[in-house]
C-alpha cells in the first residue's frame, strides 16, 4: 500500500456537514479499477474520486467517480468537489507539475486555451472534457449536454407507485441524460416534494434512478406564468424550512433517489440539478437564474446556484468546504 493525499468535501454548502460529502484520493496512479471500487465501498459516501494526470493537454486533470454500486461517466457534486481539492493542494497530482508553473515553463493548459482568465478549468472525465470556472469561493461547471426524451406510461406508473404519488401530483416527466439518466418528475409542491417516503427496494428492483423537483413562485427572479391550472399548482407551497433571506430563497426544492447505484437518496445532486435546469429552463418552467435546495430530509441544507448564460449554457455551481485532510493507505 502506498501512501495517498486525501481529503474528505463538503459540497453544494460553506459550513461544514450540510452539504453532500465527498471523498477525495488526490493521486490515484497506479490503483486498478478493483482497488477503486473497493475503496469507494469502504468510505460509503455517495462518490469517491481518484484524481490523475489528464491523457489530453486540453485538461487540467482527470477523475473517475466511483459510487459503492459503480463508476459513473460524469457526476456534479464530485465534479465540483474534485477540483476545489485539486486547487487546495497547490494543483498537483502526485508528481505533477502546478498549473502556474507549467504556464511559465511553456507547457500547455486549460488556463491559457480558455483566455488569460486563471478562473477556468477543464476537468477530464468517462463523459468527456468539462469545462469548470471560479468566482470568489464558489465554483461552477459548465453543464454537459443533455438528452432528453419521455418515459413510457408504464414506467411512469411505476415510479409514482414506488414513491406514493398520484398522477395530478406530477406535473411533467422527462428521462434526462448527460451521463447518468435520471427520471425527472415536476411535481405539484414542495410540501408533496418533502413529505415522500419511496419505497426504495420498489426503485431498485425497476432499475431506475429518479429525480423529484417542485418550484415556488415566491422565490425571486421566479415570475413564471401557469400556462394551466394544474401547472400553477406547482408555484402554490412555500414551507416553513426556507424562510431565508429574499435574496437567497431557493426557487427549487428538489430530491434524489438511486437506489440502483447503492445510494437511496443523494444529499445534493451536481447532475440532476444540471439536468433539470436545462429542461425546466427549455420547457419555460424556471428562470433562467434561481436557487435550488436539496438535503432537507438528510439533516442537510445543500444549495445549488443554477444560471444560464446568454449563450445558452447552463453553470451549476455552489460553495465547497473542506472537512478532513490527510493521508489514506491505498
Amino acid at each position: 500500500m502506498t501512501q495517498r493525499a486525501f481529503k474528505q468535501v463538503d459540497v453544494f454548502t460553506a459550513a461544514p456537514y450540510f452539504g453532500n460529502p465527498l471523498a477525495v484520493v488526490l493521486d490515484g496512479s497506479g490503483l486498478s479499477d478493483a482497488d477503486m471500487q473497493r475503496f469507494a465501498q469502504w468510505t460509503n459516501l455517495s462518490e469517491t474520486t481518484f484524481l490523475l494526470p489528464p491523457t489530453t493537454p486540453a485538461a487540467d486533470y482527470r477523475v473517475r467517480i466511483f459510487t459503492p454500486g459503480g463508476e459513473l461517466p460524469f457526476a456534479g457534486h464530485p465534479t465540483l468537489g474534485s477540483c476545489h481539492a485539486w486547487l487546495q493542494a497547490g494543483r498537483r497530482i502526485g508528481g505533477q507539475i502546478p498549473i502556474q508553473d507549467s504556464v511559465r515553463s511553456g507547457a500547455s493548459s486549460a488556463e491559457t486555451k480558455l483566455g488569460s482568465d486563471p478562473e477556468f478549468f477543464v476537468q477530464e472525465c468517462k463523459v468527456g472534457l468539462v469545462k469548470l470556472r471560479r468566482e470568489g469561493g464558489r465554483l461552477a461547471f459548465a453543464a454537459p449536454p443533455l438528452r432528453r426524451s419521455n418515459p413510457s406510461p408504464a414506467l411512469l406508473a411505476q415510479v409514482a407507485a414506488a414513491l406514493g404519488l398520484s398522477a395530478r401530483q406530477i406535473l411533467a416527466a422527462q428521462l434526462l441524460d448527460n451521463g447518468p439518466v435520471w427520471l425527472g418528475l415536476l411535481l405539484d409542491s414542495h410540501k408533496t416534494v418533502l413529505q415522500l417516503n419511496p419505497d426504495h427496494l420498489a426503485l431498485k428492483n425497476l432499475g431506475q434512478k429518479v429525480g423529484v423537483a417542485a418550484l415556488d413562485h415566491a422565490a425571486p427572479g421566479a415570475a413564471l406564468i401557469g400556462r394551466s391550472n394544474r401547472e400553477a399548482r406547482a408555484f402554490a407551497t412555500r414551507p416553513d424550512a426556507h424562510q431565508a433571506a429574499e435574496a437567497d430563497a431557493p426557487a427549487l426544492e428538489v430530491r434524489a433517489f438511486a437506489a440502483p447505484i447503492g445510494v437511496n437518496e443523494d444529499p445534493v445532486t451536481g447532475s440532476l440539478n444540471a439536468s433539470l435546469a436545462q429542461w425546466l429552463i427549455a420547457e419555460g418552467h424556471a428562470p433562467a437564474r434561481y436557487i435550488a435546495a436539496q438535503g432537507a430530509c438528510l439533516g442537510r441544507a445543500g444549495r445549488v446556484h443554477i444560471e444560464q448564460t446568454a449563450d445558452g449554457q447552463v453553470w451549476v455551481g455552489g460553495e465547497s468546504v473542506t472537512c478532513i485532510d490527510g493521508n489514506v493507505s491505498l
